[in-house]
């Protein structure tokens, strides 16, 4: 093995080989295991969510690959209709081109080859990340199969009278003109301002003054609502006002929806251009009044001085004119939530069209079943509350979009409007006795990306048709998804499942949290604080990592201070730490809790663990590569470390198994990483250099220490590979012969895969082997470990030199610490660098002596001749005086009300933490000087 670690010399020839000889493909024997990868946007490129969401699901992969199942991860990418479109869209601008300079034809062929040479991006990033995914199935919402059985669903769904077309409320992208989900919409509080406008009594004596945050919409206005019981307005019911700048009356109604605390209590009803409003107007029996163009202008419906007007520019004309006429109470400053479109970031209009929509009830009520009666689990089981109020609540479901990119609706109309649903036009004439003189002309609109994704657990695997991948895969194990798209994808999928295959589509549902920053904040571009996880891989310069943050953000006066904070925190850029340690950071961070917070230390930190584990496998060749490892026979005698190892082993084995059962992969981390570094690396290697390097130790004796340290590296590193697949992967190859797992000198990977070859990817995964648990070993190294932890402890507290050898005296031992150290005293005096153990009669006198305590017996340390008394105390002064500084000027900071007021909730948590910190270290400085004082 190299010296030094070097993952990016491992890791793609790894993947190369593993891809190559197919190992990722279902194997066909065991039970099924199935993943369905969440479909990224073919436009993508990988972010943090995206690496952490995949990095929870090639651990699951790769685990219940090595526990022997029949595993398949599929693979695939989505069409993502408005992402897509809108990249094509600006090429062409660049050339001073819009699509319809195209047509439709010509731009779809556009985007196709557009997608074949710049598609793939995220599927390469995939690899780079180490994702087991079958390559060969690898699908396309667009490609033929999915086409298909997309049409096939909207057919069937559309016979059953599950699909209608009708004129409803839509979100309304002004920009992109067609009609966009909730989620591709997001709301921020913006600054703006409440307009208090006076509506005249029709009947005569007043007004009433109503509040709105859009006096534009005033044009649409139907009736303006209070709420029954406001005694202010009850004599009013039933009345009319003059709605302003019109020629209409529209009614006062009664309305609980109304708060009578908020504004005047007195509300506009404008149901053609707010959600609420329209479920008021439908109350009510409102009338419909639609005041804009598909761009957002006043159109014919408004009155003749606001048409053609852009909606900002109605607004200002509007508030002057009311001002003028003086119905404008009052204007105050207002902070509101804004509704932007996430592509194009214009403000998201609520809109009359005329849409396809899925009727949702039929659906909901079966998908509501499957979670109650346990057929699907959610994990954890407290997002079953969160889909039950959504599916509760369902409504009907807007499926068409006013886009060219995606699966365009199957139906087409004829002259006088009738509409005809089929697969294709010839299917519809001959359905319908349609002649091929009638002209029929097939809808423009095409589907909602999610609509095809909801098929995506079946499509995939080749229905409509009975195949065996779907007769083998269907229901798939567990859906890995976060709580964000729970109402968007999961729901549906359930829905489209249970109705398409009778069954549902999963048998558990995985919600895992966000990514958010050190701070707690969530990563975006506007914000200026993602991090690309190939940087965190591979390295980036300082100066590409700030052009990376400022390039993205929605606000350019930004750039500054995002400049100076990345400047701040990354001064020397992101070094290269691998694929291997941001996988394990990721899963150190898979708790069940809503938010993951990602903070660079810990990549550190586990950077520093491939490197212990790397050097640790250098150790145990070093000492077994070419030697008697009792694999051709011969005596073995395991020391009481051999035995204890292998023990905890197991201990670690059964932790790690229940870990990954119950979607903990925290806990597998944690699990693994004590066991390598603390116990097998820290504490077992050590033990077993004494009877490696002492010529006394018998021949049977160091074959035993030798298999035990391949042994139960062998089976860590199986342990470790669903989590760290590279470096488990390279080292196995080495170690795997050692312990009689492969033949030696097993061809490898030179800058590629060549012929045949063995993986540690297909090797079981190690299964607790309870005889090996022994009780006796593990008490014994315990208290081996807390001698030498006290005899360290007095070193550090008295900062003697680490080279030292120090004389141990004894008092008040057990007949059983007597045992243990005539059995252990060579491994003592090696590891704790002593120069003797001595008993000290109970009745004598102890000298003056730093004192550690193992059970009941003393540990004593001489002082005489190891240290300054006076140069000691000296210094622990110095250093208790510079950790109360430290800490009055965090305490000053937490006093500060601005700074608590302003911080992030984290930030502020974690100085407190130091600050509790920084008080234990000074009482623990305070401790070693009285006792220095008194010697």
């Amino acid at each position: 093995m190299d010296k030094t670690y070097e993952p990016q010399a491992i890791e793609p020839r790894w993947y190369a080989f593993w891809e190559e000889q197919g190992y990722f493909a279902p194997s066909g024997q065991g039970a099924p295991y199935c993943i369905m990868i969440p479909p990224p946007n073919v436009t993508g490129t990988l972010h943090m969510g995206h690496a952490f969401q995949y990095t929870l699901m090639d651990a699951l992969t790769r685990y219940y690959r090595m526990k022997g199942c029949n595993t398949l991860w599929q693979p695939g990418t989505d069409h993502a209709g408005i992402a897509t479109q809108m990249v094509v869209e600006r090429q062409l601008a660049g050339e001073g081109k819009t699509r319809h300079d195209l047509g439709r034809e010509a731009f779809i062929d556009r985007v196709w080859a557009w997608k074949a040479e710049s598609g793939g991006t995220i599927t390469r990033q995939l690899r780079r990340m180490g994702a087991s995914v079958d390559w060969a199935r690898e699908r396309f919402t667009m490609d033929d199969g999915l086409s298909a059985a997309v049409r096939e669903v909207f057919v069937r769904l559309y016979d059953e009278g599950l699909i209608y077309r009708g004129q409803r409320l839509v979100n309304w992208d002004p920009v992109l003109h067609t009609a966009v989900s909730d989620l591709e919409v997001a709301s921020a509080e913006e600054n703006g301002f409440l307009w208090h406008i006076r509506y005249p009594l029709a009947e005569g004596g007043g007004d009433l003054v109503v509040a709105t945050t859009r006096p534009e919409t005033m044009l649409g206005d139907t009736a303006v609502a209070v709420h029954p019981d406001d005694t202010r307005y009850q004599h009013l019911i039933g009345l009319h006002v003059a709605l302003p700048l019109t020629n209409r009356q529209i009614p006062i109604i009664a309305d609980e929806y109304v708060d009578p605390s908020f504004g005047t209590g007195c509300v506009k009803i404008t149901p053609a251009h707010d959600f609420n409003d329209y479920a008021v107007g439908q109350r009510h029996h409102l009338p419909l009044i639609n005041i804009f163009t598909a761009d957002a202008k006043i159109n014919d419906n408004g009155p003749e001085p606001y048409r053609d007007l852009d909606r900002f520019e109605a607004r200002k004309r509007i508030v002057a004119d009311l001002e003028e006429l003086g119905l404008m109470e009052e204007i105050r400053p207002h902070k509101l939530m804004v509704p932007r479109g996430d592509r194009s970031h214009a403000i998201v209009e609520p809109f009359l069209t005329d849409q396809w929509y899925v009727k949702t009830a039929p659906l909901a009520g079966p998908a509501i079943a499957a979670v109650k009666t346990g057929r699907i689990k959610f994990i954890p089981e407290n997002w079953e509350k969160t889909y039950f109020d959504w599916m509760n609540r369902i409504e009907d479901w807007c499926i068409s979009r006013q886009i060219w990119w995606g699966h365009r609706i199957p139906a087409w109309y004829d002259e006088q409007g009738a509409v005809y649903v089929g697969r294709n036009e010839a299917e519809v004439r001959e359905k319908h006795r349609i002649g091929p003189k009638v002209s029929l002309t097939q809808d423009s609109d095409v589907l909602d990306t999610w609509f095809s994704s909801a098929l995506w657990p079946f499509s995939t695997l080749g229905w409509p048709d009975n195949t065996e991948a779907l007769k083998t895969f269907y229901p798939t194990s567990v859906l890995v998804t976060g709580f964000d798209i729970i109402f968007f994808w999961v729901a549906r999928m359930i829905m489209m499942g249970l109705k398409f295959m009778d069954d549902v589509p999963f048998r558990e549902i995985y919600i895992h949290g966000l990514v958010r920053d050190q701070d707690g904040q969530k990563m975006s571009k506007s914000k200026g604080n993602v991090l690309d996880p190939l940087d965190i891989i591979d390295g980036v310069s300082l100066e590409e990592l700030v052009a990376k943050r400022i390039t993205g953000l929605m606000q350019p006066q930004m750039a500054p201070r995002i400049e100076k904070a990345t400047r701040k925190q990354f001064s020397a850029g992101i070094h290269a730490h691998g694929t291997d340690a941001l996988r394990f950071t990721f899963a150190s961070l898979a708790t069940t809790g809503r938010d993951i917070v990602f903070d660079m230390g810990r990549v550190e930190g586990y950077r520093n663990f491939c490197n212990k584990l790397w050097n640790a496998a250098r150790y145990v060749l070093m000492n077994t590569e070419g030697k008697d490892t009792g694999l051709n026979g011969g005596s073995i005698e395991r020391s009481a470390a051999d035995r204890w190892i292998l023990s905890r082993l197991q201990q670690t084995i059964a932790e790690a198994n229940a870990a990954v059962q119950g979607y903990r992969l925290d806990q597998l981390a944690q699990a693994i990483y004590e066991f390598t570094w603390n116990e097998y690396c820290d504490w077992y290697l050590e033990l077993a250099k004494p009877v490696l390097t002492d010529p006394a130790s018998a021949e049977a004796a160091q074959r035993g220490t030798r298999q035990t340290l391949v042994q139960v590296l062998e089976t860590l590193l199986r342990l470790l590979h669903p989590l760290m697949p590279f470096i488990t992967e390279e080292i196995w190859q080495r170690v795997a012969p050692l312990a009689g797992k492969i033949p030696p000198n097993p061809p490898l990977p030179k800058g590629g895969a060549e012929g045949e070859g063995i993986s540690i990817m297909l090797q079981p995964y190690p299964e607790a082997n309870h005889a090996q648990v022994d009780a006796a070993a593990e008490a014994d190294i315990e208290w081996l470990q807390q001698f030498l932890l006290g005899v360290r402890r007095i070193r550090a507290e008295m900062n003697i030199a680490p080279g030292k050898l120090l004389p141990v005296l004894l008092q008040h031992g057990t007949d059983a610490d007597r045992e243990r150290l005539e059995r252990h005293q060579r491994a003592l005096l090696t590891l704790g660098r002593l120069q003797s153990i001595v008993w000290l009669s109970e009745d004598k006198a102890a000298p003056d002596a730093a004192i550690a305590l193992v059970g009941g017996m003393k540990i004593l340390i001489p002082m005489a001749g190891l240290i300054d008394k006076t140069a000691e105390s000296a210094r622990l002064d110095k250093e208790i005086a510079k950790l109360r500084q430290e800490r009055e000027r965090g305490l000053a900071k937490l006093g500060n009300a601005d700074f608590i007021a302003r911080a992030p909730a984290v930030v502020v948590e974690k100085e407190r933490t130091r600050m509790m910190e920084l008080q234990m270290a000074v009482a623990k400085l305070e401790e070693q000087l009285a006792h220095i004082r008194l010697l």
